[in-house]
């Protein structure tokens, strides 16, 4: 073979390999820039989105707990107007306050080209308005002027501030909830779009490997300081996966822990609550005194097992009523015991999950018709039986029932005591959108509700 093809061949191989070797670095150097570059502003992008989201949530939050504490305070005054105890007016200062200070709140995080931005001046004088009309509600009450009182809650002015004021906070938690699904939506493009980024990216890098690879595989030295490189990447990108999944499992856990403290610590407040009220119980000396703050406390403690259920459970929407119910009816039934009382509690309760909102009002309605059963159905401390059957009924509907075998129902009967517990069932019952149906057993009474449940 003569020398000078050869020799030029081997020329054309060595350019040939250095052509390719500087295509593949080529290459692979402005697939890196487009990572680096993709990634950079993905990750920009998504801390943008991720404040976004976090303004939205609090403007949720904010409007949220406007609303609770507009209720808190209207709860308190109609507590004050229906029977005079100062005691109902207990929350009703700190529930204004911090009504108008989740106004101003509200106002500061609200956009100002927002859509709703231009309802906030509405909505001040709607809150301002509602609260005037409580103040003088209570005023008069205070003044001894019921009827004056009565008649100014009448005119249903109140009501109607409170369902505009409900249609401005519910129009703003749509809002916030629809801008944080579409900051989620784009979040997940963007992640999409990064991954289909890496991917084509990978395959020309993957391509350059192994055409420098095929072209350079006579160099052993260089072959081992890719594979070198390679292996230093790959160790590089398990490390950044093992560091983003660990710090994924923190923010997991620390919201796990942040949601239980809550529900503890609304427990805890309330048990709190609950002993406030026993201490005062024992230094009361009026009978009826007593028995009020006494049906108070087990009020209170009913309302407590709801975030005590919570904090112990997996899921924070959804209470299980066997579970729930049991644990009150328990605490319930030694009360009663102590009291004096001599009929027996016996419970059915079958497996079923009602709504955290609902649950409240069912445990507040199944304590005081139990408590009734036990005061009125045997009167002179008789022996007897009261017995709770909760059972499922299908299509979503369970059926939860109070039944004695004692002294009945008399035809136009005068209820028994002062009637607040008659009231709260009455009214327990209509926010769980149902009624109670009391049944002449002839002997004894039967209460049945029939309600919706979290399975529906």
């Amino acid at each position: 073979m003569p020398i000078q093809p050869l020799e030029s061949r081997l020329m054309f191989g060595r350019s040939r390999l250095a052509l390719g070797v500087g295509a593949g670095l080529t290459i692979g150097f402005l697939a890196l820039i487009v990572i680096v570059g993709a990634t950079i502003w993905l990750v920009e992008r998504g801390n943008s989105l991720f404040e976004q989201s976090a303004l939205q949530r609090s403007i949720r939050i904010v409007a949220v707990d406007l609303r609770d504490h507009l209720r808190t305070a209207e709860s308190s005054q109609r507590g004050f107007l229906l029977t005079g105890n100062q005691i109902y007016l207990a929350p009703y200062d700190t529930a204004k306050t911090r009504a108008r200070q989740e106004l101003d709140d509200l106002g500061r995080m609200i956009a100002p080209d927002a859509p709703n931005r231009a309802m906030l001046p509405r909505l001040s004088e709607a809150v301002g308005e509602k609260i005037a009309e409580m103040d003088n509600t209570i005023a008069l009450k205070s003044a001894g002027r019921d009827a004056d009182a009565l008649a100014l809650l009448r005119q249903n002015r109140g009501k109607t501030l409170m369902d505009e004021i409900n249609v401005f906070l519910y129009g703003a938690v749509l809002t916030a909830d629809e801008s944080a699904a579409l900051d989620s939506a784009e979040q997940q493009r963007n992640a999409s779009l990064l991954r289909w980024i890496s991917a084509g990216a990978a395959v020309v890098i993957i391509l350059v490997v192994f055409v420098v690879a095929f072209t350079v595989y006579r160099n052993g030295q260089d072959l081992k300081l890719a594979r070198d490189e390679v292996r230093a990447i790959n160790l590089s990108l398990e490390e950044r996966v093992k560091t983003r999944t660990a710090d994924l499992a923190m923010a997991r856990e620390r919201a796990e822990v942040l949601l239980t403290e809550v529900n503890h610590r609304v427990a805890n407040s309330l048990q709190l609550v609950a002993v406030l009220v026993g201490m005062q119980l024992r230094s009361v000396t009026d009978t009826a005194a007593k028995d009020a703050l006494r049906e108070t406390q087990s009020r209170i403690n009913a309302i407590s097992l709801i975030h005590k259920s919570l904090y112990t459970s997996g899921d924070v929407t959804n209470v299980a009523l066997d579970d729930y119910l049991g644990a009150m009816l328990g605490n319930l039934e030694t009360a009663m015991k102590k009291d004096g009382h001599t009929a027996i509690l016996k419970c059915y309760l079958e497996p079923i999950s009602l709504r955290t909102d609902a649950s409240v009002s069912l445990g507040v309605a199944v304590q005081e018709l139990v408590t009734n059963a036990f005061k009125y159905a045997y009167p002179d401390d008789k022996p007897g039986e009261v017995r709770v059957r909760l059972k499922r009924l299908g299509d979503g509907r369970a059926e939860l029932t109070v039944e004695d075998d004692g002294v009945g129902m008399a035809a136009n009967a005068k209820h028994a005591g002062t009637g607040l517990g008659s009231k709260i069932i009455h009214t327990m019952a209509s926010s769980l959108q149902t009624t109670v149906e009391y049944i002449n057993r002839a002997p004894g009474t039967a209460a049945r509700l029939v309600l919706t449940t979290a399975n529906a």
